[in-house]
């Protein structure tokens, strides 16, 4: 009988957990945050009534502090670096570093839940360029960034615009693609790199990949040049004789 109640009772208060959760009384999840090295950035917040006590913080450690009897105080890193709006409770970062980065969370009786805030700070991204190499009668092309860059590598991706008289097939890396040949050499191929922030944009002629007209003429002048030197001199020989 009690082994029921207590798996009654344990139903129960995770039927009120889950309304909970529905009614948004309750939030378990960090929501992630992107900021720019130097730049701004604000958390948002929501309140149920007019906020007389709000307390940020990074972690545990506190980041600004404010009540309806004194006035804001920022601490440590943050002193001369943040805003405290006091009718919404948002918090702006003024110049961002990358030791910003970290968990925030807003604590106040005028906040139903205590959100949470998962800061990632972004460099902007280099200049890129894309290569091309012919192998086999397909043209490989790749799509690289100049300088080095190790700021959130696993948030960079990679993307292609094609023509639609082109195929473009994927290659082993998302920064590759493979054509051929026999394609619109004419067009024009892009690829975007980006990031949750920034985003950049290279192009090339797919006919700067293969060798030109000219250079194929050549090859085939410098092919026939020596048998008509030899065709000439034996017509030299035969006709001279008496």
């Amino acid at each position: 009988m009690a082994a029921g109640s207590a798996a009654g009772w344990a139903v129960g208060a995770l039927g009120v957990v889950c309304l909970l959760l529905r009614l948004d009384f309750i939030s378990c999840d960090s929501q992630v945050i992107y900021g720019a090295v130097n730049k701004n950035v604000t958390l948002y917040t929501s309140s149920f009534k007019p906020f007389k006590e709000i307390v940020w913080k990074r972690g545990k450690d506190k980041v600004v502090e404010w009540d309806d009897q004194s006035e804001v105080r920022a601490f440590l890193s943050f002193k001369d670096r943040v805003y405290l709006d006091t009718v919404s409770g948002n918090l702006t970062i003024c110049k961002l570093t990358p030791s910003d980065e970290d968990e925030y969370g807003i604590e106040s009786p005028s906040v139903r839940n205590n959100s949470k805030f998962t800061l990632r700070v972004i460099e902007s991204l280099p200049s890129s360029a894309l290569s091309c190499t012919l192998i086999d009668g397909n043209i490989t092309l790749q799509c690289v960034i100049l300088e080095d860059y190790n700021t959130h590598l696993e948030l960079i991706q990679y993307s292609w615009d094609c023509p639609s008289t082109i195929q473009c097939q994927s290659g082993s890396k998302p920064s590759e693609v493979y054509v051929t040949k026999e394609g619109d050499l004419s067009q024009e191929i892009q690829c975007i790199i980006s990031n949750p922030l920034f985003r950049r944009t290279t192009s090339i002629i797919l006919s700067t990949c293969v060798p030109s007209d000219n250079t194929r003429h050549r090859t085939v002048l410098f092919a026939i040049l020596p048998a008509l030197i030899c065709g000439l001199l034996f017509l030299k020989c035969f006709l001279g004789r008496p």
